[in-house]
């Protein structure tokens, strides 16, 4: 069940390889699922979500938005695509987050910025050079930001990616051939193995989703360990309430069959902990 990730960066056709892949091979293409379930979950307009990824999110917005939240619900749906299998995705932070799975093929169209800008142009039927080229770099800031910031990697860095397309010199179908040549390779063939890691990798997105959704874990941060549904819980939480709801919440999630608890409580400091009676 092929897996592609691909990214998008505005104006370097990914959209028409992934659309002509997706149609070649006989794979589904995520669209807008990955937009509706997030804003779904958080309960407001999917247009917040898009002009967050993109950018364009006002100060009192990105102020009044879970952007953790945000992330955590989008690996879960990311996940959740990808072990159904036979699926193209792009954007959306699918690359680095499936990278590491052996049978997923990462993918980077990329194109010149000058060509890039001349496609936005014609995309909006406009003659505003400054405008497309201002509108472009925001794009690729806003999406190499947002990759580091969640994933500690450098967008563009060819290291992330099994092959990159230039589409100035390589044919969207020219691209489509290659990747699905690549496909076919033995490398990216699906294994007892790689199916596992990716259901592992799933579950524990399910898992974070879950203390997410939960009133009395949603401030949590830990972190877990998922293999053939066992997950380990490390980390430090306040108080042995926290640690027993956290656990809870945990075993609670389809897909779970035991829950190792070592999470630790926090030490307070001797000093702090009482007032000085000279003070």
């Amino acid at each position: 069940m092929p897996v592609i990730a691909m990214t998008q960066e505005m104006g370097s056709l990914a959209k028409d390889v992934a659309l002509k892949l997706a149609e070649a091979s006989g794979l589904a293409v995520m669209r807008h699922e990955v937009l509706e379930n997030v804003a779904g979950k958080m309960h407001v307009p999917g247009s917040l979500i898009s002009r967050l990824r993109e950018g364009k999110a006002g100060f009192v917005e990105r102020l009044s938005t879970d952007t953790e939240r945000v992330a955590v619900y989008t690996e879960q749906e990311l996940y959740a695509l990808a072990a159904r299998g036979d699926i193209v995705l792009r954007g959306w932070g699918a690359t680095a987050l499936l990278r590491a799975v052996p049978h997923v093929v990462t993918v980077r169209i990329t194109r010149a910025f000058d060509k890039r800008v001349d496609w936005l142009m014609e995309h909006l039927g406009t003659d505003d050079r400054s405008f497309a080229e201002a509108e472009v770099r925001r794009s690729d800031n806003a999406h190499a930001s947002r990759m580091n910031a969640l994933y500690g990697v450098t967008w563009g860095d060819p290291v992330l990616y099994d092959m990159v397309l230039n589409t100035d010199r390589v044919s969207v179908e020219s691209a489509v051939a290659a990747i699905r040549q690549m496909v076919e390779r033995p490398e990216f063939q699906e294994t007892d193995a790689s199916r596992a890691m990716l259901a592992d990798l799933s579950l524990c997105a399910d898992v974070r989703a879950a203390l997410k959704d939960d009133e009395s874990t949603r401030d949590v941060r830990i972190d877990m360990q998922c293999r053939a549904g066992s997950v380990a819980l490390r980390g430090i939480v306040l108080n042995e309430r926290e640690k027993s709801e956290v656990e809870r919440v945990a075993a609670a999630v389809p897909g779970v069959t035991g829950v190792d608890n070592q999470l630790r409580l926090m030490v307070t400091n001797r000093r702090f902990a009482s007032t000085d009676a000279k003070l």
